[in-house]
Protein backbone atom coordinates (compact mmCIF):
# COMPACT_ATOMS: atom_id res chain seq x y z
CA UNK A 1 0.00 0.00 0.00
CA UNK A 2 1.50 3.27 -1.25
CA UNK A 3 -0.21 6.45 -0.05
CA UNK A 4 -0.34 9.57 -2.07
CA UNK A 5 2.84 11.94 -1.36
CA UNK A 6 0.53 14.79 -1.28
CA UNK A 7 -1.90 12.69 1.39
CA UNK A 8 1.11 12.36 3.84
CA UNK A 9 2.52 16.04 3.69
CA UNK A 10 -1.24 17.29 4.07
CA UNK A 11 -1.59 15.18 7.29
CA UNK A 12 2.03 17.08 9.15
CA UNK A 13 1.36 18.44 11.88
CA UNK A 14 -2.30 17.76 12.36
CA UNK A 15 -3.00 16.52 16.18
CA UNK A 16 -2.52 12.61 16.74
CA UNK A 17 -0.69 11.80 13.48
CA UNK A 18 1.86 9.29 13.61
CA UNK A 19 3.63 8.62 10.47
CA UNK A 20 5.42 4.98 11.30
CA UNK A 21 2.08 3.40 13.01
CA UNK A 22 0.05 4.78 10.54
CA UNK A 23 1.96 3.23 7.79
CA UNK A 24 2.58 0.49 9.90
CA UNK A 25 -1.35 -0.64 10.32
CA UNK A 26 -2.41 -0.06 6.78
CA UNK A 27 0.33 -2.58 5.91
CA UNK A 28 -0.63 -5.34 8.58
CA UNK A 29 -3.55 -6.20 6.13
CA UNK A 30 -5.69 -6.31 9.57
CA UNK A 31 -9.55 -5.69 8.76
CA UNK A 32 -11.95 -4.99 11.93
CA UNK A 33 -15.40 -6.54 11.93
CA UNK A 34 -18.06 -5.10 13.69
CA UNK A 35 -21.65 -5.68 14.61
CA UNK A 36 -24.51 -3.04 16.22
CA UNK A 37 -27.40 -5.46 17.66
CA UNK A 38 -30.82 -4.19 17.27
CA UNK A 39 -31.93 -3.81 20.95
CA UNK A 40 -35.84 -4.25 19.87
CA UNK A 41 -35.20 -7.80 18.33
CA UNK A 42 -32.12 -8.94 20.21
CA UNK A 43 -31.49 -9.30 24.07
CA UNK A 44 -27.85 -9.69 24.14
CA UNK A 45 -25.48 -11.24 21.55
CA UNK A 46 -25.76 -14.83 22.72
CA UNK A 47 -28.41 -15.98 19.61
CA UNK A 48 -25.98 -15.16 17.28
CA UNK A 49 -24.33 -18.10 15.35
CA UNK A 50 -20.74 -16.66 15.23
CA UNK A 51 -21.40 -15.50 19.17
CA UNK A 52 -18.25 -17.45 20.37
CA UNK A 53 -16.31 -15.07 17.52
CA UNK A 54 -17.15 -11.75 19.20
CA UNK A 55 -14.24 -10.50 20.47
CA UNK A 56 -15.18 -7.61 23.41
CA UNK A 57 -17.17 -5.13 23.22
CA UNK A 58 -16.65 -1.47 21.34
CA UNK A 59 -16.39 0.67 23.99
CA UNK A 60 -18.37 3.95 22.91
CA UNK A 61 -21.61 1.72 21.46
CA UNK A 62 -23.58 -0.19 24.03
CA UNK A 63 -24.75 -2.28 21.35
CA UNK A 64 -21.81 -2.70 19.46
CA UNK A 65 -19.51 -5.31 19.90
CA UNK A 66 -16.00 -6.78 17.65
CA UNK A 67 -15.69 -10.14 15.71
CA UNK A 68 -12.34 -12.09 15.43
CA UNK A 69 -13.17 -13.13 11.91
CA UNK A 70 -15.40 -12.15 8.90
CA UNK A 71 -18.50 -14.57 9.14
CA UNK A 72 -20.91 -15.03 6.42
CA UNK A 73 -24.14 -12.40 7.21
CA UNK A 74 -25.19 -13.65 3.74
CA UNK A 75 -26.47 -16.97 5.04
CA UNK A 76 -27.12 -15.93 8.59
CA UNK A 77 -31.15 -15.29 8.29
CA UNK A 78 -30.43 -13.34 11.51
CA UNK A 79 -29.03 -10.49 9.42
CA UNK A 80 -31.80 -10.86 7.31
CA UNK A 81 -34.29 -10.39 9.88
CA UNK A 82 -32.92 -7.03 11.03
CA UNK A 83 -31.47 -8.17 14.42
CA UNK A 84 -28.29 -6.55 13.70
CA UNK A 85 -26.60 -4.30 11.72
CA UNK A 86 -22.72 -4.62 10.24
CA UNK A 87 -21.00 -1.50 10.77
CA UNK A 88 -17.86 -0.11 11.36
CA UNK A 89 -16.84 0.34 15.23
CA UNK A 90 -15.78 4.12 14.68
CA UNK A 91 -18.81 5.99 13.03
CA UNK A 92 -20.50 4.09 16.31
CA UNK A 93 -19.32 7.26 17.98
CA UNK A 94 -22.82 8.69 17.36
CA UNK A 95 -24.51 7.22 19.95
CA UNK A 96 -21.84 9.30 22.82
CA UNK A 97 -22.40 12.31 20.24
CA UNK A 98 -25.78 11.81 21.01
CA UNK A 99 -26.56 11.18 24.59
CA UNK A 100 -23.98 13.71 25.60
CA UNK A 101 -26.22 16.40 24.05
CA UNK A 102 -29.53 15.84 23.81
CA UNK A 103 -32.37 14.90 26.04
CA UNK A 104 -33.15 10.95 25.15
CA UNK A 105 -36.07 10.35 27.55
CA UNK A 106 -38.43 12.96 25.33
CA UNK A 107 -40.05 12.40 22.32
CA UNK A 108 -37.53 14.26 19.08
CA UNK A 109 -37.36 14.93 15.87
CA UNK A 110 -33.98 13.81 13.74
CA UNK A 111 -33.03 14.12 10.29
CA UNK A 112 -30.11 11.98 8.90
CA UNK A 113 -29.62 13.60 6.30
CA UNK A 114 -27.09 11.84 4.04
CA UNK A 115 -28.25 8.41 5.65
CA UNK A 116 -27.59 5.65 3.20
CA UNK A 117 -26.76 2.65 3.68
CA UNK A 118 -28.66 3.20 6.77
CA UNK A 119 -25.59 2.53 9.50
CA UNK A 120 -26.34 5.75 11.32
CA UNK A 121 -30.07 5.68 10.82
CA UNK A 122 -30.90 2.33 12.62
CA UNK A 123 -28.54 3.33 15.30
CA UNK A 124 -30.52 6.79 15.83
CA UNK A 125 -33.84 4.73 15.50
CA UNK A 126 -32.69 2.77 18.31
CA UNK A 127 -31.67 5.16 20.60
CA UNK A 128 -35.10 7.54 19.92
CA UNK A 129 -37.89 7.19 21.88
CA UNK A 130 -40.76 5.39 19.93
CA UNK A 131 -42.99 8.59 20.01
CA UNK A 132 -39.69 10.57 18.61
CA UNK A 133 -39.36 10.80 14.49
CA UNK A 134 -36.70 9.58 12.36
CA UNK A 135 -36.69 11.25 8.65
CA UNK A 136 -33.81 9.81 6.86
CA UNK A 137 -32.98 11.32 3.67
CA UNK A 138 -30.72 10.26 0.75
CA UNK A 139 -30.20 12.10 -2.80
CA UNK A 140 -29.05 9.44 -4.78
CA UNK A 141 -31.80 6.88 -6.10
CA UNK A 142 -29.48 3.63 -5.62
CA UNK A 143 -28.89 4.24 -2.80
CA UNK A 144 -32.42 5.12 -1.44
CA UNK A 145 -33.14 1.58 -2.11
CA UNK A 146 -30.87 0.41 -0.04
CA UNK A 147 -31.40 2.76 2.67
CA UNK A 148 -34.93 1.56 2.77
CA UNK A 149 -34.23 -1.86 2.79
CA UNK A 150 -31.99 -1.33 5.76
CA UNK A 151 -35.10 0.74 7.54
CA UNK A 152 -37.39 -2.16 7.03
CA UNK A 153 -35.42 -4.79 8.60
CA UNK A 154 -35.00 -2.71 11.23
CA UNK A 155 -38.82 -2.95 11.95
CA UNK A 156 -39.58 0.71 13.48
CA UNK A 157 -42.73 2.44 12.84
CA UNK A 158 -41.63 6.01 13.69
CA UNK A 159 -39.10 6.64 10.06
CA UNK A 160 -39.72 8.44 7.42
CA UNK A 161 -37.46 8.10 3.79
CA UNK A 162 -36.92 10.61 1.55
CA UNK A 163 -35.19 12.01 -1.14
CA UNK A 164 -34.41 15.18 -1.61
CA UNK A 165 -31.84 17.81 -1.85
CA UNK A 166 -30.38 19.17 1.45
CA UNK A 167 -31.97 22.49 0.14
CA UNK A 168 -35.62 21.52 0.08
CA UNK A 169 -35.41 20.77 4.07
CA UNK A 170 -35.01 24.62 4.60
CA UNK A 171 -39.19 24.72 3.53
CA UNK A 172 -39.44 22.93 6.97
CA UNK A 173 -37.70 25.57 8.83
CA UNK A 174 -36.83 25.30 12.47
CA UNK A 175 -38.57 21.55 12.82
CA UNK A 176 -35.53 19.77 13.83
CA UNK A 177 -34.19 19.03 16.84
CA UNK A 178 -31.40 17.13 15.97
CA UNK A 179 -29.55 17.20 12.75
CA UNK A 180 -26.90 14.05 11.75
CA UNK A 181 -24.81 15.35 8.59
CA UNK A 182 -22.15 12.21 7.71
CA UNK A 183 -21.35 14.43 4.66
CA UNK A 184 -19.96 13.05 1.58
CA UNK A 185 -16.23 13.81 1.77
CA UNK A 186 -12.78 12.25 -0.22
CA UNK A 187 -12.71 8.93 1.96
CA UNK A 188 -9.18 8.89 3.43
CA UNK A 189 -11.05 7.40 6.41
CA UNK A 190 -11.23 4.22 4.39
CA UNK A 191 -8.08 3.57 2.65
CA UNK A 192 -7.61 0.35 4.97
CA UNK A 193 -10.40 -1.60 3.67
CA UNK A 194 -10.74 0.17 0.15
CA UNK A 195 -8.13 0.64 -2.60
CA UNK A 196 -10.43 2.53 -5.13
CA UNK A 197 -10.95 5.22 -2.30
CA UNK A 198 -6.90 5.84 -2.33
CA UNK A 199 -7.01 5.59 -6.06
CA UNK A 200 -9.58 8.40 -6.03
CA UNK A 201 -7.84 10.21 -3.50
CA UNK A 202 -6.33 13.77 -4.50
CA UNK A 203 -6.12 17.34 -3.25
CA UNK A 204 -8.27 18.96 -5.90
CA UNK A 205 -10.97 16.39 -4.75
CA UNK A 206 -10.68 17.15 -0.97
CA UNK A 207 -11.34 20.90 -1.96
CA UNK A 208 -14.03 19.89 -3.24
CA UNK A 209 -15.36 17.87 -1.08
CA UNK A 210 -15.03 20.78 1.79
CA UNK A 211 -17.17 23.09 -0.91
CA UNK A 212 -19.50 20.58 -0.96
CA UNK A 213 -19.67 19.88 2.93
CA UNK A 214 -20.37 23.43 3.11
CA UNK A 215 -23.10 23.98 0.69
CA UNK A 216 -24.67 21.20 2.18
CA UNK A 217 -24.64 22.62 5.59
CA UNK A 218 -25.61 25.95 4.42
CA UNK A 219 -28.80 24.32 2.74
CA UNK A 220 -29.63 22.32 5.91
CA UNK A 221 -29.25 24.76 8.26
CA UNK A 222 -32.30 26.42 8.35
CA UNK A 223 -34.57 23.21 9.10
CA UNK A 224 -32.29 23.17 13.07
CA UNK A 225 -34.49 24.81 15.31
CA UNK A 226 -33.12 27.07 17.87
CA UNK A 227 -31.29 25.28 20.37
CA UNK A 228 -30.76 22.06 18.78
CA UNK A 229 -27.90 19.93 17.71
CA UNK A 230 -25.87 19.56 15.00
CA UNK A 231 -23.86 16.38 14.62
CA UNK A 232 -21.35 16.29 11.91
CA UNK A 233 -19.22 13.74 10.97
CA UNK A 234 -16.97 12.39 7.60
CA UNK A 235 -14.61 9.46 6.85
CA UNK A 236 -12.10 11.71 5.91
CA UNK A 237 -8.37 12.74 7.73
CA UNK A 238 -8.29 16.64 6.05
CA UNK A 239 -8.40 19.19 8.03
CA UNK A 240 -10.08 20.61 5.12
CA UNK A 241 -13.06 18.66 5.53
CA UNK A 242 -12.75 18.72 9.32
CA UNK A 243 -11.52 21.55 11.69
CA UNK A 244 -11.43 24.08 8.60
CA UNK A 245 -15.59 23.16 8.35
CA UNK A 246 -15.80 23.43 11.97
CA UNK A 247 -14.18 27.29 12.18
CA UNK A 248 -16.79 28.07 9.15
CA UNK A 249 -19.37 26.44 10.82
CA UNK A 250 -18.72 28.76 14.17
CA UNK A 251 -17.70 32.24 11.36
CA UNK A 252 -20.83 31.81 9.21
CA UNK A 253 -23.67 30.60 12.02
CA UNK A 254 -24.71 31.44 15.94
CA UNK A 255 -23.56 28.12 17.01
CA UNK A 256 -21.66 26.53 20.22
CA UNK A 257 -19.05 24.07 19.69
CA UNK A 258 -20.00 21.13 22.33
CA UNK A 259 -17.55 18.98 24.27
CA UNK A 260 -18.03 15.13 24.03
CA UNK A 261 -16.41 13.06 26.88
CA UNK A 262 -14.74 10.04 25.59
CA UNK A 263 -14.09 7.34 27.07
CA UNK A 264 -11.36 6.11 29.73
CA UNK A 265 -9.15 3.79 28.30
CA UNK A 266 -10.04 4.92 24.58
CA UNK A 267 -7.00 6.79 22.62
CA UNK A 268 -9.94 9.18 20.22
CA UNK A 269 -7.57 12.69 19.62
CA UNK A 270 -9.36 15.58 20.45
CA UNK A 271 -8.50 17.80 18.13
CA UNK A 272 -9.01 21.58 17.81
CA UNK A 273 -9.96 24.47 15.04
CA UNK A 274 -6.76 26.80 14.30
CA UNK A 275 -9.23 29.84 14.42
CA UNK A 276 -12.23 29.37 16.63
CA UNK A 277 -10.90 26.65 19.09
CA UNK A 278 -13.82 24.17 18.22
CA UNK A 279 -13.27 20.69 19.59
CA UNK A 280 -14.10 18.07 17.12
CA UNK A 281 -12.81 14.21 17.69
CA UNK A 282 -10.36 12.04 15.46
CA UNK A 283 -10.24 8.26 14.92
CA UNK A 284 -6.77 6.51 13.90
CA UNK A 285 -6.31 2.59 13.16
CA UNK A 286 -3.40 2.58 14.66
CA UNK A 287 -4.66 4.23 17.70
CA UNK A 288 -8.50 2.63 18.19
CA UNK A 289 -10.06 -0.66 16.57
CA UNK A 290 -11.68 1.18 13.92
CA UNK A 291 -11.31 2.77 10.73
CA UNK A 292 -10.73 6.87 10.14
CA UNK A 293 -13.29 9.19 11.57
CA UNK A 294 -14.03 12.31 12.39
CA UNK A 295 -17.21 13.84 14.46
CA UNK A 296 -17.64 17.38 16.16
CA UNK A 297 -21.18 18.82 17.04
CA UNK A 298 -22.88 22.09 17.82
CA UNK A 299 -25.68 23.91 19.10
CA UNK A 300 -28.02 26.64 17.04
CA UNK A 301 -27.76 29.63 19.80
CA UNK A 302 -30.21 31.89 17.44
CA UNK A 303 -32.91 31.09 15.25
CA UNK A 304 -36.71 30.11 14.92
CA UNK A 305 -39.09 27.62 16.00
CA UNK A 306 -40.87 25.45 14.19
CA UNK A 307 -43.90 26.70 12.72
CA UNK A 308 -46.05 25.50 9.64
CA UNK A 309 -45.63 28.02 6.50
CA UNK A 310 -47.97 26.24 4.62
CA UNK A 311 -51.18 24.13 5.26
CA UNK A 312 -50.83 20.37 4.99
CA UNK A 313 -52.22 18.54 2.51
CA UNK A 314 -55.20 16.39 3.57
CA UNK A 315 -54.45 13.01 4.23
CA UNK A 316 -56.71 10.32 2.89
CA UNK A 317 -57.82 7.42 5.55
CA UNK A 318 -58.83 3.73 4.56
CA UNK A 319 -62.23 3.17 4.40
CA UNK A 320 -63.65 1.78 7.69
CA UNK A 321 -63.90 -1.69 6.85
CA UNK A 322 -60.44 -1.88 5.30
CA UNK A 323 -59.18 -0.39 8.84
CA UNK A 324 -60.73 -3.36 10.76
CA UNK A 325 -59.11 -5.68 7.89
CA UNK A 326 -55.72 -3.81 8.41
CA UNK A 327 -56.05 -3.62 12.79
CA UNK A 328 -56.27 -7.53 12.87
CA UNK A 329 -52.74 -7.83 11.63
CA UNK A 330 -51.01 -6.05 13.66
CA UNK A 331 -50.73 -5.26 17.80
CA UNK A 332 -50.15 -1.76 17.94
CA UNK A 333 -54.27 0.29 18.68
CA UNK A 334 -52.69 3.65 17.80
CA UNK A 335 -51.96 3.59 14.14
CA UNK A 336 -53.44 5.30 11.32
CA UNK A 337 -54.17 3.50 8.10
CA UNK A 338 -52.97 5.91 4.77
CA UNK A 339 -53.10 5.02 1.02
CA UNK A 340 -48.90 5.12 -0.19
CA UNK A 341 -49.00 4.37 -3.88
CA UNK A 342 -50.91 1.20 -4.48
CA UNK A 343 -50.82 0.04 -1.11
CA UNK A 344 -51.13 0.86 2.20
CA UNK A 345 -49.01 1.93 4.98
CA UNK A 346 -49.61 2.39 8.88
CA UNK A 347 -47.88 5.59 10.78
CA UNK A 348 -48.02 6.35 14.33
CA UNK A 349 -51.18 8.27 15.43
CA UNK A 350 -49.26 11.18 17.39
CA UNK A 351 -46.74 11.65 13.76
CA UNK A 352 -49.79 11.50 11.19
CA UNK A 353 -49.69 15.69 11.66
CA UNK A 354 -45.41 15.53 10.73
CA UNK A 355 -46.20 13.06 7.99
CA UNK A 356 -48.72 15.14 6.26
CA UNK A 357 -46.26 18.57 6.42
CA UNK A 358 -43.20 16.45 5.09
CA UNK A 359 -45.29 14.37 2.11
CA UNK A 360 -46.61 17.80 1.30
CA UNK A 361 -43.21 19.19 0.39
CA UNK A 362 -40.61 16.56 0.11
CA UNK A 363 -40.76 13.02 -1.74
CA UNK A 364 -41.37 10.68 0.51
CA UNK A 365 -40.27 6.67 -0.57
CA UNK A 366 -40.81 4.64 2.76
CA UNK A 367 -42.70 5.62 5.96
CA UNK A 368 -44.03 3.91 8.92
CA UNK A 369 -44.44 0.15 8.27
CA UNK A 370 -45.86 -0.44 4.78
CA UNK A 371 -48.74 -2.74 5.53
CA UNK A 372 -49.29 -4.38 1.88
CA UNK A 373 -51.83 -4.42 -0.67
CA UNK A 374 -55.76 -4.42 -0.12
CA UNK A 375 -57.46 -6.53 -2.84
CA UNK A 376 -61.45 -7.15 -2.47
CA UNK A 377 -61.03 -6.82 1.13
CA UNK A 378 -58.23 -8.88 2.43
CA UNK A 379 -55.02 -7.68 3.01
CA UNK A 380 -51.87 -9.44 0.51
CA UNK A 381 -49.04 -8.05 3.53
CA UNK A 382 -45.85 -6.71 2.29
CA UNK A 383 -42.10 -7.80 3.52
CA UNK A 384 -42.33 -4.74 5.52
CA UNK A 385 -45.04 -5.92 7.80
CA UNK A 386 -43.15 -8.89 8.78
CA UNK A 387 -40.25 -7.61 9.53
CA UNK A 388 -41.91 -5.26 11.84
CA UNK A 389 -42.35 -4.70 15.67
CA UNK A 390 -46.19 -4.24 14.89
CA UNK A 391 -46.88 -7.32 13.59
CA UNK A 392 -49.64 -9.44 15.53
CA UNK A 393 -48.30 -12.00 17.69
CA UNK A 394 -51.33 -14.58 16.62
CA UNK A 395 -50.15 -14.90 13.38
CA UNK A 396 -49.25 -18.98 12.42
CA UNK A 397 -45.77 -19.10 11.79
CA UNK A 398 -43.44 -21.68 10.32
CA UNK A 399 -40.29 -22.26 12.38
CA UNK A 400 -37.17 -22.93 10.06
CA UNK A 401 -34.03 -24.83 10.88
CA UNK A 402 -31.05 -23.22 9.14
CA UNK A 403 -30.88 -24.92 6.04
CA UNK A 404 -34.76 -24.11 5.66
CA UNK A 405 -34.31 -20.59 6.24
CA UNK A 406 -31.71 -20.13 3.76
CA UNK A 407 -33.54 -22.08 1.05
CA UNK A 408 -36.55 -19.70 1.89
CA UNK A 409 -34.32 -16.36 1.47
CA UNK A 410 -33.08 -17.67 -1.90
CA UNK A 411 -36.69 -18.23 -2.78
CA UNK A 412 -36.81 -21.68 -3.34
CA UNK A 413 -39.67 -23.99 -2.54
CA UNK A 414 -40.28 -25.31 1.03
CA UNK A 415 -41.28 -28.97 1.21
CA UNK A 416 -42.94 -28.57 4.43
CA UNK A 417 -46.15 -30.28 5.90
CA UNK A 418 -48.25 -28.07 7.31
CA UNK A 419 -51.40 -27.60 8.90
CA UNK A 420 -52.62 -24.47 8.57
CA UNK A 421 -53.40 -22.72 5.24
CA UNK A 422 -53.26 -19.11 4.52
CA UNK A 423 -50.70 -16.09 5.14
CA UNK A 424 -47.93 -17.44 7.74
CA UNK A 425 -44.60 -15.86 9.12
CA UNK A 426 -41.34 -17.26 8.14
CA UNK A 427 -39.41 -17.79 10.98
CA UNK A 428 -35.53 -18.47 12.06
CA UNK A 429 -34.69 -19.06 16.06
CA UNK A 430 -38.34 -17.13 16.54
CA UNK A 431 -37.74 -14.40 14.54
CA UNK A 432 -39.45 -13.63 11.44
CA UNK A 433 -38.29 -12.97 7.95
CA UNK A 434 -40.51 -13.04 5.56
CA UNK A 435 -44.06 -14.67 4.67
CA UNK A 436 -45.24 -17.55 2.73
CA UNK A 437 -49.00 -18.34 1.74
CA UNK A 438 -49.83 -22.07 2.43
CA UNK A 439 -51.78 -23.43 -0.46
CA UNK A 440 -53.86 -26.74 -0.33
CA UNK A 441 -50.90 -27.92 -2.04
CA UNK A 442 -48.42 -25.73 -2.37
CA UNK A 443 -46.62 -23.39 -0.19
CA UNK A 444 -45.83 -19.90 -1.89
CA UNK A 445 -42.43 -18.10 -0.53
CA UNK A 446 -43.47 -14.38 -0.70
CA UNK A 447 -39.69 -13.56 0.23
CA UNK A 448 -39.01 -10.39 -2.39
CA UNK A 449 -36.97 -11.19 -5.38
CA UNK A 450 -34.65 -8.17 -5.10
CA UNK A 451 -33.80 -9.38 -1.70
CA UNK A 452 -33.01 -13.04 -2.23
CA UNK A 453 -29.69 -14.94 -1.85
CA UNK A 454 -28.42 -15.63 -5.21
CA UNK A 455 -25.34 -17.85 -4.19
CA UNK A 456 -25.44 -21.07 -3.19
CA UNK A 457 -25.35 -22.64 0.53
CA UNK A 458 -22.13 -24.29 1.43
Amino acid sequence: MHFPPAFLSSLKGIEGFHLPSFEEIHQSGEQVTSIRLNPAKLNGPSALQFYHDINGSIPWCEQGYYLNNRPSFTFDPLFHSGCYYVQEASSMFLEQALKQTVNLNQPIKVLDLCAAPGGKSTHLQSMVTADSLLVSNEIIQTRVNILTDNIMRWGASNTIVTRNDPSHFSRLNGFFDVIVVDAPCSGSGLFRRDNDAMNEWSLSNVELCCQRQQKILKDVWPALKEGGVLIYSTCSYSKEENEEIMDWLMDSFPVENMIIQIPAGVDIIQTFSSINNAAGYRFYPDKIQGEGFFISCFQKLEGNGYHQSKKPRKLEMARQDDQEVLQSWITEKDMVFLPFFDKVTAIPGNLVNDYAMISSIMNIRYAGVLMGELIRGKLVPHHSLALSLIVADNINRIHLDREDAIRYLQRKNLKIDLEYKGWQLASYNDHNIGWVNVLPNRINNYYPKELRILKEFE
